[in-house]
């Protein structure tokens, strides 16, 4: 019976996970496609490229049988007229489009350089106020040390007078035969 009763909610597992989750949340949804991505790790993915940008087609170099939207044209020449209209303000506006977006480019591209420019002063302004500061540390080591050589060199030259003295004191004085003893 124990048996039984596992064997049913194995089955029942089994349903639920064969049935075809449906995703309620963009949680799940990444989820999902995470799990799909992870089932085959040796899978290529295939990775959409990034759409081109629209170009408009250039003007044609003659072009015959202008007409325009007034009277004598025929019937199907208006709906010519309207379609080359059409296509010639797509290419301004293009044209106009770029034209606004390199000069944006440009700015900001100053703007870039400016910052560059100020931030390279500013790094150069402390980079000379650290060398500034390390030569004069420097320049107090070796006057310290400078300072400590003649202390050393003053000690040695008293220490060598102090034993001379001892030397001349240390010498035995020796009294010759007196006559009044």
């Amino acid at each position: 019976m124990a048996d039984e009763g596992k064997k049913e909610k194995k089955e029942k597992k089994d349903k639920e996970s064969s049935r075809p989750i449906v995703p309620k949340t963009a949680l799940e949804i990444q989820r999902l496609q995470y799990e799909r991505l992870m089932k085959d790790p040796d899978k290529n993915v295939n990775l959409p490229e990034k759409p081109k940008d629209w170009k408009p087609t250039d003007p044609k170099d003659f072009v015959r049988f202008v007409m325009g939207s007034s009277a004598g044209a025929g019937s199907g020449e208006f709906h010519v007229y309207r379609a080359t209209r059409r296509r010639e303000n797509n290419r301004i506006e293009y044209l106009e489009k770029q034209a606004k977006q390199d000069e944006l480019q440009q700015e900001y591209q100053k703007k870039l350089d400016k910052n560059k420019e100020i931030a390279e002063e500013r790094t150069a302004k402390k980079r000379a106020k650290r060398q500034r500061k390390k030569q004069k540390k420097q320049l107090a080591k070796k006057m310290k040390q400078n300072a400590s050589k003649e202390d050393t060199k003053e000690q040695e030259q008293s220490s060598e007078e102090e034993e001379e003295e001892e030397e001349e004191e240390e010498e035995p004085h020796f009294v010759i035969n007196r006559a009044d003893s």
